[in-house]
């Protein structure tokens, strides 16, 4: 009896066995540790899935090609380029632009250039004319454009400030620099452990060309620092005598006469100079053709109507009967 029981249920202890052992298996696997952002660990108990790739080397970063970083401030110190363009009318050009590199060495500025030349008014009157551009530190800008248009009892004639902003494209070129500078290093760690002479050759061009980028972006990044610390400024002085109005005594003729009392001066001062022209230039000239080319033919004109007068004029003879 006792046999044919065990023989009905005798598969029963074998399948409890087996969902105890399992059931304890799953327990084991749900209390060790996951991870959010990596695979199960070989120092938990468990080998790596056999899909996985052995670690490598970590790969070199390429320079970025723009952008800024997400880890950036929000807020930025703004980098602005100002910049300036006058026009002034003074008395002496000369002596004003010796007083604008003067104001630009005092508040630690430099002159840029600065040009000097004649030029004509329109009644023929040679004025000194002077242009001059310097730089002057961004935060004086303002002090120095008041002294400069100290310099004249007039109004700029014309007056220009502008600004650029270039915060992006420096922050830009300061992203691209960390980039560069982080393949330059693994570069550099690639290249000491590299044996053969091909792979050396071949690391070094990259070097180098990474080192060129390097130095064309410390450039450029440079050039931006100091157009933001200096402000240039440009000056056009013109002299006074220059634009002051056509003077006949004590009348000085304004808009519409003016212009039309200057249009005939300008008129006489044309005639003048093309009878001026005629009598030295043009009349020598022709006198000279004369003498050259007109007498030469006219003796030789004479010449032949002589030669062929004495045959018209010979007695012709009858004819013989």
């Amino acid at each position: 009896m006792k046999s044919s029981v065990f023989s009905k249920f005798h598969w029963i202890v074998p399948l409890f066995i087996a969902a105890w052992f399992l059931s304890a298996c799953a327990a084991r696997v749900s209390n060790v540790p996951q991870s959010p952002m990596k695979g199960i660990s070989s120092d938990e108990g468990f080998a790596p899935p056999y899909e996985f790739a052995p670690t490598a080397a970590p790969a070199l970063p390429q320079p970025s090609t723009g952008g800024f970083p997400s880890s950036a401030p929000s807020s930025v110190e703004r980098m602005v380029i100002k910049n300036a363009k006058l026009s002034l009318i003074v008395k002496d050009p000369p002596s004003a632009m010796e007083a604008i590199a003067d104001t630009a060495q005092r508040m630690g500025g430099y002159v840029v250039s600065a040009d000097l030349y004649q030029t004509t008014t329109a009644s023929g009157k040679e004025v000194p004319r002077a242009s001059i551009t310097v730089r002057v530190p961004a935060e004086k800008l303002d002090q120095a454009l008041q002294e400069i248009k100290a310099l004249s009892d007039e109004l700029p004639q014309s007056e220009n400030l502008n600004s650029q902003d270039i915060t992006a494209e420096y922050t830009d070129l300061e992203s691209r620099l960390r980039n560069l500078k982080r393949a330059e290093e693994q570069l550099q760690e690639i290249m000491d452990q590299a044996y053969s002479t091909e792979d050396v050759l071949n690391v070094y061009q990259q070097l180098t060309q990474v080192r060129e980028q390097i130095e064309v972006i410390e450039g450029q990044m440079k050039y931006y620092r100091e157009s933001v610390a200096l402000s240039s400024i440009s000056v056009e002085l013109i002299a006074q005598e220059a634009v002051e109005p056509l003077t006949i005594g004590k009348w000085k003729p304004v808009g519409v006469a003016r212009d039309a009392l200057q249009a005939l001066i300008n008129a006489v001062q044309f005639l003048i100079n093309a009878a001026i022209w005629v009598v030295i230039f043009v009349l020598p000239v022709l006198l000279l053709s004369y003498v050259i080319f007109v007498l030469p033919l006219r003796a030789v004109w004479r010449w032949i109507r002589r030669r062929r007068k004495p045959q018209s004029l010979a007695p012709t003879e009858p004819p013989t009967p």
